[in-house]
């Protein structure tokens, strides 16, 4: 059987694709090239589904929720904060899993931040 070998790419609609995508390349370093290739670094990624109603992903009208491994979820989120984004109060801690915090970028898409254990 064959098997997909990982995440090819994550598509969004936004207002302003180009305002979108400055903010995140300028806000969370996201070094994209003009077609959106991006070289992330190796790591683990989940692959999960969630009940219906969860209110994890923000909004009720986000279907999906894109979540980002980071070196040190503090910094990050303190160079979010100091950016002026909009960033969640509070974090996560999972036994064994990592620390989680979450921004929400300018149309309104919640992300989450993944400082895995």
């Amino acid at each position: 059987m064959e098997r997909v070998l990982g995440i090819g790419g994550y598509f969004l609609r936004a207002a302003d694709p180009a305002a979108l995508t400055a903010w995140y390349r300028d806000v969370l370093g996201l070094d994209a090239d003009e077609n959106g290739l991006w070289a992330q670094q190796a790591g683990p990624t989940v692959f999960a589904a969630f009940e219906s109603g969860t209110d994890y992903f923000g909004s009720p009208r986000q279907q999906t929720m894109l979540n980002f491994r980071v070196r040190d979820l503090d910094a990050m989120l303190d160079q979010l904060r100091a950016a002026g984004a909009d960033v969640a109060p509070g974090t996560q801690d999972m036994d064994g899993v990592g620390r989680f915090g979450w921004v929400t970028d300018p149309e309104g898409n919640r992300i989450e931040l993944w400082q895995p254990a």
